[in-house]
């Protein structure tokens, strides 16, 4: 369906994917993904049913086809307490009310790689994703082998922090999983230098506190020793007697 190389003379402009863009986008993910989606999933994507998504078109595109994709990426918003990557956010990840953007699919026809179009498309979900107050992070699965496009999300400061073995299983095969994550509205990794940083603070703070604490007890109990004595010592008889020097020692004692 598409046959004009990509040129200097492209014209890119990026739209919602609609209902018009059914067919269009079953063949160019049929064509660029091993794995086969369900009519379902299209459905859900053209129609707008839980899933967000942006298609990119060619406006100098010949015989009628400026308003076809070339390029397109799919997302879903999920719960962040209900995500795999719950571990990888910071203290607040708990909250209810805290939320992440998946991306599920993302491609560009090859006549127009090379073009910027999928950094782009990118960037349109993490304007999304940041647009929304709850929002912590933008993550995705990279298949192992798809070198080109590993590249791309670290280009695009997306930081690859776990692999999952044998998470895709394609043709009889298994294959290993590469996890991406790009942090969004202060959203940030519980090991994030910030945190450390205030974590260590927080403990010396803690730590002076105790010791400080524990030296003030000491300087209480020996004034409290120390007035103690004072009276036993004024409680001593100027004649000697065994009793009154028990007194007395046991006075000193307490100092």
């Amino acid at each position: 369906m598409v046959n004009p190389k990509g040129s200097s003379q492209s014209k890119i402009c990026y739209r919602p994917i609609r209902p018009s863009d059914l067919d269009v986008l079953e063949h160019i993910h049929g064509r660029l993904f091993p794995i086969r989606y369900e009519s379902a999933f299209f459905q859900d994507v053209v129609n707008g049913r839980d899933i967000v998504s942006w298609g990119a078109v060619d406006l100098n595109r010949p015989n009628g086809q400026s308003d076809e994709l070339i390029g397109f990426v799919t997302a879903r918003i999920v719960l962040a307490k209900e995500s795999e990557i719950v571990d990888l956010l910071g203290y607040d990840s708990a909250k209810s009310d805290q939320t992440l953007v998946y991306i599920l699919t993302l491609g560009v026809v090859e006549s127009y790689r090379s073009l910027g179009i999928a950094s782009s498309l990118i960037r349109e979900v993490i304007k999304y994703g940041s647009s929304i107050p709850t929002c912590r992070a933008v993550y995705l699965h990279v298949i192992s082998f798809n070198i080109s496009a590993i590249n791309l999300y670290k280009k695009m400061s997306f930081k690859c922090v776990r692999r999952l073995q044998g998470f895709y299983f394609i043709n009889g095969q298994h294959y290993d999983s590469f996890l991406f994550i790009h942090y969004v509205n202060g959203g940030r990794s519980p090991c994030s230098p910030l945190e450390l940083l205030s974590a260590m603070i927080s403990y010396m703070k803690s730590g002076f506190k105790a010791v400080a604490a524990k030296l003030c007890k000491n300087e209480v109990r020996k004034i409290s020793r120390w007035g103690k004595c004072k009276e036993n010592h004024s409680l001593v008889s100027t004649i000697p007697s065994k009793r009154n020097t028990a007194v007395e020692c046991t006075g000193c004692e307490c100092v």
